[in-house]
């Protein structure tokens, strides 16, 4: 729900933390899904804030908190 009303205003960047923290991993997968189908029919910048590697590393850039300092990951390929 809070998902569908922080895209009800159709904005252009969207801030999300842990949008799929307490969620099931299969249910996390189809948000994370939505969130990569949005991004491109509509041009949707995202900036999601998680734990889950695996869905970190499907974003176009990875920046890490390393001691109060942002980081660049790079990623591989």
């Amino acid at each position: 729900m809070a998902l569908a009303r922080a895209l009800s205003g159709k904005p252009s960047i969207l801030l999300a933390d842990e949008p799929t923290g307490n969620l099931d991993f299969k249910t996390g997968e189809i948000i994370f899904d939505l969130l990569g189908c949005l991004q491109r029919s509509h041009g949707l910048t995202s900036l999601l804030v998680t734990h889950n590697n695996s869905f970190a590393k499907r974003c176009d850039r990875i920046l890490r908190l390393e001691g109060g300092v942002l980081v660049q990951v790079e990623l591989d390929g």
